[in-house]
């Protein structure tokens, strides 16, 4: 997803002297920004105590994607951020986007929100439809009823969203999957 303005970016522009119609343009952007955020601070609030506990780690996940043995899978596992999920940066995040098909019940809980905040941010290289609508129960067998909807706010938003226009259909396939699990 692009970048928005966020009122202090407009100000900025303004600060800086952009003219009157491309600052015009970009305020016409800010309920789109509002609407990003209000989903970011559901998905915050909806997988705020989340910890890794035992799961499998963003790192970890990736050694098994490499078919790593036991003990390279321990050493990745080090790296990896255990208690707290918005820690993760944007980049790993986008490094390891392959591990989204590796989690366990766990890791999934504990990373999604991170790839959910990062791709609505506009920092995230890749798309989460696709694991989304996958959509394995058992790897979101975990997520409760909160978290499920954080994630359900998520696709509506991408679902309107003219940047995500061409993956409409499996986005839409995706909310009907998450809405069964209600």
């Amino acid at each position: 997803m692009r970048k928005y303005p966020s009122p202090s970016d407009i100000n900025d522009m303004k600060a800086k002297g952009y003219c009157s119609d491309t600052i015009a343009l970009e305020i016409e952007k800010l309920s789109i920004w509002q609407e990003i955020e209000n989903v970011k601070n559901i998905i915050i609030k909806s997988f705020a105590d989340v910890k890794l506990g035992n799961g499998v780690g963003l790192f970890e996940a990736q050694a098994i994607d490499d078919y790593a043995d036991i003990a390279t899978r321990e050493k990745y596992r080090e790296k990896d951020e255990k208690l707290d999920w918005t820690k993760i940066s944007a980049n790993d995040l986008s490094y390891c986007n392959s591990s989204l098909s590796f989690f366990d019940a766990e890791g999934m809980r504990f990373n999604l929100p991170a790839y959910l905040i990062a791709e609505l941010s506009g920092d995230y290289n890749f798309s989460l439809v696709f694991d989304l609508s996958w959509h394995e129960s058992k790897r979101f067998s975990l997520f409760n009823k909160e978290q499920k909807n954080a994630v359900l706010k998520y696709l509506y938003l991408i679902a309107e969203h003219p940047d995500y226009s061409y993956q409409k259909k499996r986005i839409m396939e995706a909310i009907k999957k998450w809405s069964n699990q209600l």
